[in-house]
């Protein structure tokens, strides 16, 4: 069977199995991959990845269930299981699918696996990183194409098939020198084609010749309130982190998050826009169906300072009575470019940090977080001086929005996500001194 054959198999064995309401999602997927260790090409495979997600409603109460077989009987065992499932569940009047709209289907495709030339970028890419930073040691490095057909289907009538390709980097890396060495750290891409070598995109080259320059980290002596320059590669610090604690279902439902009645008010500092960008160009591999059966779309949540919407799903929406997301792709941000170059950005800090990566743990609901710089800088006198070492960075991620002193013009593209650099102001540095 096709993948759509299989949601429309998995659908009517859910409403023979007794479900009121029932949605299915049904994923077949490719991945052919590279690894490379010790810059040694070790291993190339292909990886295969069968998903049936399925949900149900029956007398106002869910059940959900995930299996990897997709064949007839599988299917049937996993009807009857997830309609099973309800019987102890709650009843939630918020629980529902999404409603039909307009059905489509989404190609996202790349032309095709070209492992070939995958093969000579990530041998190029090896070579690159040999000759341009001898101290590098790269640990392990994975270079893949990524394919799938989804197909989505709910008893509303709801359809959506959708075909997405894209190549992948992932490298694992040091730096060493001698009996000197620095931390692990890891880069990631996603690209839709081979036209432009590895090294070019992303922060590469800035990452490898930061790890080189750390060989040498300082501690700092004491402590003081100064400004942290966040760069992209430190998405989870900040953009990651508000949107898990402050805009999505749980800190919402919960009656937790401190943005829970700020609609329409503003709760950063005039120069932040920031959304949930998948369907922006430079997003590769990006959602077009959100996990409760909606077409996708691009979602503003802070918009020149100003909280536009929640990351809510249907189940949040009904849940808090406020209006549901256009997209379940929260890590697809985008954060828009500023008027500052990062070099006067730089030039701008008396005494801060450009943080490239932060270990801690999420914050609670007051907003306050702590944790470690890793893999940063110290800024003196709007100059980035040393590496690093055992730096604390204390803050309140809600307050420190409104601390915004600049925002970089440049920004990076990852696949991921689209960000500048951003600087944020007030924030208690200390050392062990």
């Amino acid at each position: 069977m096709t993948h759509n054959e299989i949601a429309e198999y998995a659908l009517d064995a859910l409403k023979k199995a007794g479900a009121d309401k029932a949605a299915c999602s049904v994923s077949r997927g490719r991945k052919d991959e590279f690894n490379v260790e010790a810059n040694k090409f070790t291993l190339m495979r292909t990886l295969f990845n069968d998903a049936l997600h399925l949900k149900v409603i029956k007398d106002g109460r869910k059940g959900v269930l995930a299996v990897n077989k997709l064949d007839k009987d599988s299917i049937n065992e996993a009807a009857s299981g997830c309609v099973a499932l309800t019987a102890s569940a709650p009843p939630d009047e918020a629980e529902d699918i999404a409603e039909k709209r307009e059905n489509k289907t989404f190609d996202q495709g790349a032309g095709g696996a070209g492992m070939d030339r995958l093969f000579a970028r990530t041998k190029d890419f090896l070579e690159q990183v040999k000759d341009e930073f001898p101290k590098i040691i790269l640990e392990g490095v994975v270079s893949d194409f990524n394919s799938s057909q989804t197909a989505f289907a709910n008893t509303n009538g709801v359809r959506f098939d959708t075909k997405t390709e894209f190549y992948g980097l992932s490298a694992m890396f040091a730096a060493k020198d001698g009996e000197k060495s620095t931390s692990f750290n890891g880069s990631a891409l996603r690209l839709s084609s081979l036209d432009s070598p590895f090294m070019d995109w992303g922060l590469q080259r800035a990452m490898f010749g930061e790890s080189e320059k750390s060989l040498d980290p300082r501690m700092i002596d004491g402590k003081f309130t100064g400004q942290v320059i966040v760069t992209p590669a430190c998405a989870d610090m900040i953009w990651d982190t508000l949107i898990a604690c402050f805009l999505s279902d749980r800190p919402l439902i919960e009656g937790t998050s401190r943005w829970k009645d700020s609609l329409g008010t503003k709760v950063a500092d005039s120069k932040l826009t920031m959304r949930a960008a998948p369907l922006h160009p430079g997003i590769v591999g990006g959602e077009r169906v959100t996990a409760d059966g909606y077409e996708s779309a691009d979602t503003d949540f802070i918009r020149g300072g100003l909280l536009e919407n929640f990351a809510l799903s249907l189940y949040g929406s009904r849940k808090t009575g406020k209006p549901r997301a256009g997209n379940t792709a929260f890590s697809s941000i985008e954060v828009a470019a500023g008027d500052t170059s990062l070099a006067d950005m730089i030039k701008g800090v008396k005494r801060g940090i450009l943080l490239n990566r932060f270990s801690g743990a999420r914050p609670g609901p007051s907003g306050d977080i702590s944790g470690v710089a890793k893999n940063s800088f110290l800024i003196e006198d709007g100059e980035v001086t040393c590496a690093l070492k055992e730096t604390m960075v204390s803050f309140n991620i809600v307050d420190v929005l409104g601390r915004i002193t600049a925002i970089s013009s440049e920004r990076n593209t990852s696949g991921y996500n689209i960000l500048p650099w951003c600087c944020f102001d007030g924030i208690t540095i200390s050392g062990g001194g």
